[in-house]
């Protein structure tokens, strides 16, 4: 098979399988790991169709597994049941409704809340720590969680590009352009990126209180109850989670799976601690039961999809198509093309290779088509946004959105295709807009 044909065969393999899954909601993680294991095939059937970047087939489906996800996602599921059966979420939801007057603006604080601390932790951690509080508030109110979680983690991916250590694409981009972690707050003498972020981020929040606007059942503060916490633990290991994420964040050259081992680690030290405490090996069972596996195979399948779709040329091949683009100096068209290519292919492509492939095509654009800095700057936030945010279009865009669906699923919520566009695509264009003209009027003119 040539490779133009193999290029051919992933593109329609790859849109079926995402058909697939948005008509048949209910089986995206059986969909996703039967496409995962036909590129996986593929790859070693046709390794000499493919550009498997010198390594075997073996090799290659290998390193398509963001390891560091999977195990983040295993170890902070762990410990967010241990720390809802502490009643810890409980506690954090009384304290939100004593605060807010209604579910409207309870349901918008907790998509802020989770804003803020992903611009400083991965958008999968935050969901996971952030979406147990929001379903207390949400059993006490007796509303349904489904548009409160689908709000988390759209807000968790949006404020991913804020900083350095936001996401893995921010982390990425700064390594490629030598940032700081300063440079994204004021870089080239101009005010940077985080603002761009910020000022996408207020326009989205009113667009949550508008979507939220029906919900006025105003909170009794004379029915609220303090709740007691059982055991502090499962609190203190994840703020040491948090802490750790940040702090690991500026570390150089770590090893990829840095994140998954400290959140693996810190699971393990709870459940030891729970077992000393209670001597029964049941005790460390229903934590372990937890661990959503149907999430994490639907990620599976995902990895290997993505790796096979790049590994036959279909990210590099979008790449030369958009140099043809600033050809004769139509930066603007450029830019834009990135943009808004950019929201499109991460709605169903992870941003994580497709930006890794990106970061070097548009250095490749820029030494073609003789660039300045300032130049080459505005095509490199206009990728770091365009990606970031896209993947809030759909509901298996983001692995962030696949966790918060994951959640709900586990208690008994089916998330529908509709529930979960009515939120993030005015949710995408409302960050993204602002977002695509500030970095325009500020590093492209």
């Amino acid at each position: 098979m040539t490779p133009q044909i193999m290029m051919i065969v992933a593109l329609v393999l790859f849109a079926l399988t995402y058909v697939l899954m948005l008509t048949f909601s209910k089986y995206r993680h059986f969909i996703a790991l039967g496409a995962g294991v036909l590129f996986v095939a593929l790859v070693f059937i046709f390794p000499d169709s493919m550009s498997l970047e010198g390594n075997t087939p073996l090799q290659y489906v290998f390193s398509s597994i963001d390891w560091n996800v999977i195990l983040m996602l295993a170890g902070t599921m762990g410990l967010v049941a241990l720390f809802i059966e502490s009643k810890m979420p409980a506690l954090l939801a009384d304290l939100i409704m004593s605060k807010v007057p209604n579910v409207k603006w309870a349901a918008v604080a907790l998509s802020l809340f989770a804003g803020i601390i992903s611009a400083f932790v991965d958008n999968v951690a935050t969901v996971l720590m952030i979406a147990p509080v929001a379903l207390a508030v949400c059993k006490k109110l007796e509303v349904n969680p489904v548009p409160v979680i689908i709000a988390i983690a759209v807000s968790s991916n949006l404020q991913g590009a804020a900083t350095l250590v936001g996401d893995t694409t921010a982390i990425m981009l700064g390594s490629a352009l030598d940032m700081s972690f300063l440079d994204f707050f004021w870089y080239q003498g101009k005010p940077s990126i985080f603002f761009a972020v910020e000022l996408g981020a207020v326009l989205s929040a009113l667009i949550l209180a508008f979507i939220f606007r029906k919900e006025t059942k105003r909170i009794d503060k004379s029915m609220l109850t303090k709740t007691q916490v059982t055991d502090y633990v499962p609190t203190v290991l994840l703020l040491l989670v948090l802490g750790l994420l940040i702090g690991a964040s500026f570390i150089e050259n770590k090893p990829s799976i840095t994140n998954g081992l400290i959140c693996c680690s810190l699971l393990v030290v709870g459940l030891v601690i729970k077992l000393i405490k209670e001597k029964k090996f049941s005790a460390i069972v229903a934590p372990l039961k937890e661990i959503d596996l149907v999430t994490i195979g639907l990620l599976f399948g995902l990895f290997l999809m993505i790796g096979g779709i790049d590994a036959a040329g279909v990210i590099d091949k979008l790449g030369s198509l958009f140099s043809k683009l600033g050809e004769g100096g139509k930066i603007f068209w450029l830019y834009t093309a990135i943009v808004w290519a950019s929201v499109l292919i991460s709605a169903f492509i992870d941003n994580i290779p497709y930006v890794a492939t990106m970061v070097p095509v548009i250095a490749g654009i820029g030494t073609t088509l003789g660039l300045e800095a300032s130049q080459l700057t505005v095509l490199y936030f206009g990728l770091l946004s365009g990606a970031t945010l896209g993947g809030n279009c759909t509901p298996i865009g983001a692995s962030a959105n696949i966790t918060g669906i994951g959640i709900l699923r586990k208690e008994g919520y089916e998330v529908k295709n509709k529930d979960f566009f009515k939120i993030g695509i005015p949710f995408t264009l409302a960050a993204i807009v602002p977002a695509y003209i500030y970095i325009w009027l500020v590093y492209g003119m």
